[in-house]
């Protein structure tokens, strides 16, 4: 039996999400069809607003308010501008954030180095942390990408092209799982990877 196009569609949209199949979108479908209307108009709405009030910060590339020059970090005049930390997406910033422990910079990469997905480096936000890193501020980057073989491969570039800039280049220490993801990492571990990070090499 074919469902109405307008259900496949939503069950085919939703499926596309990540972490999402097709019965959990099918799931979802049927769930917002029952639902009151009320419920399926906020959706739609949240997603609406969802892309037409987020932007990229042009600094650091974490995301803000669509209209500001500079994200809230970026802007702010009481945080360590000769530290930045490097992380892949920006739950992780919210991660880190979230811990206190930090009052440095960010530079969100927007995901790692990938050959099996076809990612490279031109494909990140590299090309500008580079530049960030040669206009003579920074002395010290954190590299906080995840501790997965992918996360790691990606430290290890950045590692080779940030250390003839003359800069410290630290990792997060290992008190994160291998395998894991800093968006779901506690406070408590956040707090002790980034206490004791160390040096590449």
């Amino acid at each position: 039996m074919n469902l109405p196009g307008p259900v496949e569609d939503l069950i085919e949209a939703l499926s596309r999400l990540p972490g999402i199949g097709p019965k959990t979108a099918s799931r979802l479908a049927f769930f917002l069809l029952r639902s009151p209307e009320e419920l399926s108009r906020n959706l739609a709405e949240a997603l609406l607003a969802l892309k037409q009030g987020i932007a990229y910060c042009p600094i650091c590339f974490n995301i803000t308010a669509a209209g500001r020059e500079a994200c809230e970090v970026c802007a702010s005049s009481e945080r360590l501008r000769d530290t930045l930390c490097v992380v892949e997406e920006p739950l992780d910033v919210v991660a880190l954030e979230r811990t206190g422990a930090f009052n440095g910079l960010y530079h969100v990469l927007h995901g790692v180095l990938s050959p099996i997905e076809g990612t490279g480096p031109e494909d990140l936000r590299i090309a500008e942390l580079v530049k960030r890193v040669q206009m003579g501020e920074i002395r010290e980057i954190i590299l906080a990408t995840n501790p997965s073989t992918e996360g790691d491969a990606t430290a290890m570039y950045l590692r080779q092209r940030l250390l003839p800039l003359g800069v410290r280049v630290t990792r997060l220490a290992r008190g994160l799982p291998v395998g894991g993801d800093l968006e779901y990492a506690d406070p408590n571990t956040l707090q002790r990877a980034l206490a004791g990070r160390q040096e590449m090499g």
